[in-house]
């Protein structure tokens, strides 16, 4: 079975999750005696790698798109909101010790989940581009501040960005766990100056415009494309949590921790939008901010992409295994940097960011949408109770369906994309429905047409395992 082979080589008796050493596990189940923390962890997670200005970016195109300030802070708040369902997917990591595109195994069969896997791998590398990038010009800017301009400092503000994000990405689950905590304790305190400072000066009693089907639309898919991006990757950092771990607790700690970092930068976004032209949302902030907290911003600027890009990296090493990749984990990060590189140098040199990243996240919405309808339905046909052992076993098992491929799994799947892409609006691709539809993006609406496909599909087929 795909990916088989790279659990053998990267499970060994001496593994063991440390701060500052190379991470010996990949997707091979962590054993009982080397789990450990708790669901505080969770929280810390979510809420560091979510300190990303990319939500700033996000509030002020809600604005863009002609919502006033309230209508612009309401996508926000509800946007927030779908954390719950990223803390809830975390709950099988907990169950069975394995990274989430192992867990979805049971939704789409080992080799059914392979394609999905491959685009899921695809689309958080191009999520971690549009985090390096944005990283990337606001080290730039600094140095701009300082007088170096050129094509040479940008090259060298991304080599910084890259060397950042991958170091910690390299040492693994304990390093990540870690710097996330510490980070967002700077960062935090960081960005609260930012909203003291961008807030007061917030439009709030202009009238609201009609955006329209499309501008609300449109708003609620750039707002949700971050949370969304998440789905293939909460297990990844919840499987080294005991059995015994509270899952209301782990539910919790996780849709708090992202809900409270990506309002609060949405917020700031929407604010900043009102006041300021934000098609360069960096250099538009920075306008409303004092000459002494212009550097510190830069600075929250980067380290906020960097939280973010570590953790879909690091996942994204885990995908690979994933894919069948003959690799540890720590030698297929190399992989996903690399390409993370390469797309960063394309983003920088060879096209416009800004359109980039409407296109982008719109495209997101397609894939991400579709697949977690149908993982989150999996999980809670089988009350999030799994065959660990199934899940890993080669040509086999309780999850090998017909020959590798589970077609309720795979139906739903393709069901979903299908609505999603027929009803997407995007620089790069409008779908045939957005018309009739008056301009309504309704890309979104992927992942309950593919839950509802698929609970129609496997609901007498897909049961709890009884203990």
């Amino acid at each position: 079975m795909l990916g088989h082979e790279t659990e053998q080589v990267t499970k060994g008796p001496t593994a063991t999750d440390e701060v500052f050493r190379v991470e010996e596990h990949g997707i091979d189940p962590i054993p009982d005696a080397e789990r450990h923390g708790g669901a505080k962890e969770v929280f810390w997670l979510w809420f560091g790698s979510n300190l990303t200005f990319t939500y700033v970016i996000n509030g002020a195109l809600a604005v863009a798109f002609g919502l006033s300030f309230w209508q612009a802070t309401a996508v926000v708040v509800l946007g927030g909101l779908s954390f719950l369902a990223i803390g809830a997917a975390g709950l099988s990591g907990v169950r069975t010790g394995t990274a989430t595109l192992v867990i979805s195994r049971a939704a789409f069969g080992p080799r059914g989940n392979w394609p999905a896997g491959l685009l899921n791998w695809i689309v958080s590398i191009g999520y971690t581009i549009v985090n390096t990038v944005v990283g990337t010009l606001a080290l730039e800017a600094f140095f701009a501040d300082l007088g170096w301009h050129g094509g040479a400092v940008r090259a060298l503000s991304l080599a910084v960005t890259l060397a950042l994000t991958f170091a910690v990405a390299l040492w693994g689950h304990a390093t990540v766990q870690f710097a996330e905590r510490w980070m967002a304790y700077v960062l935090a305190a960081g960005f609260a100056v930012l909203l003291v400072l961008v807030l007061p000066g917030a439009d709030t009693t202009a009238p609201a415009a009609a955006p329209g089907a499309s501008g609300w639309s449109l708003a609620f898919v750039v707002m949700l494309a971050g949370p969304f991006s998440y789905l293939p990757m909460p297990a990844d950092y919840t499987r080294y949590l005991p059995r015994t771990t509270s899952l209301k607790a782990v539910t919790w700690s996780g849709a708090l921790g992202g809900f409270v970092s990506s309002v609060a930068l949405g917020v700031a976004g929407v604010a900043a939008a009102t006041q300021v032209d934000m098609t360069d949302a960096v250099a538009g902030t920075e306008s409303l901010l004092p000459s002494w907290f212009q550097p510190l911003f830069l600075a929250l600027v980067l380290g906020g992409s960097v939280t973010n890009s570590i953790i879909t990296l690091y996942s994204s090493s885990l995908n690979l295994q994933v894919l069948g990749i003959p690799w540890s984990r720590a030698r297929a990060i190399v992989i996903s940097a690399a390409v993370t590189a390469l797309g960063s140098l394309g983003a920088l040199f060879l096209t416009d960011f800004t359109t980039s990243l409407l296109s982008f996240l719109s495209l997101l919405i397609i894939v991400f949408a579709p697949w977690g309808g149908v993982f989150l339905a999996d999980m809670v046909l089988r009350r999030c109770t799994y065959d660990s052992a199934g899940l890993h076993a080669s040509g086999g098992g309780p999850y090998w369906y017909r020959s590798g491929w589970h077609p309720a799994g795979v139906i739903a799947l393709v069901s979903g994309l299908l609505f999603s892409a027929l009803t997407c609006d995007s620089e790069l691709w409008t779908g045939p429905l957005v018309a009739p539809l008056g301009g309504a993006d309704l890309t979104l609406l992927g992942a309950a047409v593919s839950a509802l496909v698929y609970v129609l599909l496997a609901r007498r087929t897909v049961t709890p395992i009884r203990a």
